[in-house]
């Protein structure tokens, strides 16, 4: 007679390894119907493509440069329109365009220059996406290159009015003049600086009428950017932005040629 002992013993290592497996599988979660409905990983972070070149270290303005075959160059200006600045502005995160300056504003770049004749509508994911002749393909050298200012962070507060009169005694009607453009301020360069354009400033601040208009960083050096030069005002305007001056960031100046002005309401 044969024992049932030996005819049941190895179906009952076959039943304890299933047993076993089903309980290592409730507890991980690790069955073929888990890992079909698990959500794939997410994707490698996009490398950045794209920068904005100034000297005070801020993302958010500055001379375009792309990166192509592991080389930084720049955007040639010709028909550089701020639908092209709102690809870069929106590409690093730093809000919507406030203008697209030219001729190398924040001075000219080395190297290659990578695109021309750039035509975006301002939706693109990058300037690569946006109409040109092909990249490397220019008629163009460094004193063209392009810029863009953008409006900077959702955080980035803009006061209103974008101008102020900055001295040693907390007074609003006199000082250096500075103006908010992007996310920072700036300084005027006195190239031109009139009682015209004082004009403008103080009615602008609600401060009567102009006084004076010093020259030469008479209340001190600002620092940061220069955003306006050869401003040419008629008066009448109601902010240094509507009058006649070069592109924002574009200037031949130092910061021992700011601009001030002193205004009625000082006195």
């Amino acid at each position: 007679m044969v024992s049932s002992t030996s005819t049941l013993h190895p179906m009952m290592k076959v039943l304890q390894g299933t047993l076993v497996l089903l309980l290592i599988q409730s507890v991980t979660g690790s069955t073929d119907e888990a890992a079909a409905i698990a959500p794939p990983p997410p994707p490698p972070p996009t490398p950045t493509l794209m920068r904005l070149v100034n000297s005070d270290n801020s993302k958010c303005f500055g001379r375009v440069e792309v990166l192509h075959s592991n080389q930084w160059g720049t955007v040639c200006h010709d028909h550089w329109r701020l639908e092209d600045a709102e690809v870069v502005c929106q590409q690093l995160g730093c809000g919507k365009a406030v203008a697209a300056p030219r001729e190398a504003s924040f001075g000219e770049g080395s190297g290659p220059i990578w695109l021309d004749n750039v035509n975006c509508g301002g939706q693109e994911p990058s300037l690569f996406d946006c109409q040109h002749p092909g990249i490397g393909k220019h008629n163009c050298d460094h004193s063209e290159d392009a810029s863009a200012i953008c409006q900077g962070t959702d955080n980035t507060p803009t006061p209103n009015p974008p101008v102020r009169l900055v001295n040693s005694h907390n007074s609003r009607c006199f000082g250096r003049v500075e103006v908010f453009v992007g996310d920072r301020w700036g300084t005027v360069c006195d190239d031109g600086w009139s009682k015209r354009d004082a004009k403008v400033v103080c009615q602008q601040l609600g401060c009567g009428k102009a006084v004076s208009t010093p020259h030469s960083a008479s209340f001190g050096e600002g620092s940061g950017p220069i955003w306006l030069d050869n401003v040419k005002c008629q008066g009448g305007e109601s902010s240094l932005f509507d009058c006649s001056h070069k592109d924002f960031g574009r200037n031949n100046c130092d910061h021992s040629q700011d601009a001030s002005v002193v205004c009625e309401g000082s006195l």
